[in-house]
């Protein structure tokens, strides 16, 4: 009798161990299955590619079994941080992020690694001295974007050129290392002048509005610099209002090769397209669990891009995912 009693009590014993399971984290993820919890803090849904995106990483999570806890910041900051701050309470098993600003995060990431949680950026860097804060980013090189958008313009110009820029939300890290490697690039050509540059904050209309501003202050514009492909969209739809013909009349550069901006290359209305990839989801994922289970990874993860012509546009077009 007290036989079954002791291995009856073991059992109970053995049962109540399993259940607690690993409650501090550890890589072993917060459900009791181990499955991972990932909390996402998006920028928002301000173009095409954030939409790819967003569609990315959704559909990533699920194949790869991670439950994803997902919020749309609407370009604010304080929203970002306020959902990094809510997974942190929810003790996530890891955090990922694509920054709307470069600056203010370190009070928010020192929660989160205190809190045991690590960090993983995504598309978008931040400015910190602390890189102890994060483990790793996930996205492409904008500078390098950049300096591809000028090298086609030099290459491709001949003579004096006023060029205006349409420019990303002010203080994202694509804003401005996108200026900074334009700008670096036709510094080989003193004939290439920004005559005009401002924010559109990567917004279809933004791009609309501002470049109808920049055609009735500025009488003489030859070429359009867009951070992403809506703006340069918007700009299409402002340079025939105002009865020119776009990329004939005004030329336009664009940054993403999101489907409307690559029809419009194909069309003609764009002259050239620098590709920055959005289908980062598999790569997150994949980086996601290594984080968790403590394994070392890259602190600096670059996606693989391209850049497009007319013709090529016109070739990648059927097959174009995003």
């Amino acid at each position: 009798m007290r036989k079954t009693i002791t291995t009856a009590l073991a059992a109970v014993l053995l049962a109540a161990v399993t259940a607690c399971g690993d409650g501090s984290g550890g890589g072993a993820g917060n459900g009791s299955d181990g499955t991972i919890t990932m909390g996402f803090a998006q920028v928002g849904a301000e173009s095409g590619w954030r939409t790819a995106n967003t569609k990315s990483i959704q559909e990533s999570a699920k194949s790869a079994g991670i439950e994803l806890k997902f919020s749309d910041a609407q370009q604010k900051q304080e929203n970002q941080i306020k959902a990094i701050r809510s997974y942190i309470q929810q003790k996530v098993d890891v955090i990922a992020f694509s920054p709307v600003v470069e600056t203010g995060w370190d009070t928010i990431l020192l929660e989160a690694q205190r809190a045991k949680i690590p960090v993983i950026l995504t598309d978008r860097a931040i400015d910190s001295d602390d890189t102890s804060l994060y483990e790793t980013f996930l996205g492409s090189d904008f500078v390098e974007e950049g300096k591809k958008a000028g090298k086609w313009l030099v290459e491709n110009t001949d003579g004096p050129v006023n060029v205006v820029e349409l420019q990303g939300t002010t203080g994202a890290a694509p804003a401005i290392d996108r200026k900074e490697g334009f700008e670096a690039e036709i510094r080989s050509n003193p004939e290439i002048k920004v005559v005009a540059s401002q924010t559109g904050d990567f917004t279809r209309s933004g791009g609309k509005q501002v470049m109808e501003a920049f055609l009735k202050s500025q009488p003489d514009i030859d070429v359009v610099y867009a951070h992403n492909d809506d703006m340069g969209l918007g700009a299409i739809e402002a340079i025939k209002a105002a009865g020119k013909k776009p990329g004939v009349d005004v030329k336009i550069i664009t940054v993403d090769a999101v489907k409307d901006g690559m029809t419009a290359l194909a069309n003609g209305e764009i002259n050239f397209i620098v590709e920055c990839n959005p289908l980062l989801g598999p790569q997150l994922m994949d980086l996601a669990k290594k984080v968790v289970a403590g394994e070392e990874v890259p602190e600096r993860v670059v996606t693989e891009e391209t850049t497009f012509t007319q013709e090529q546009a016109k070739a990648a077009l059927p097959d174009r995912k995003y």
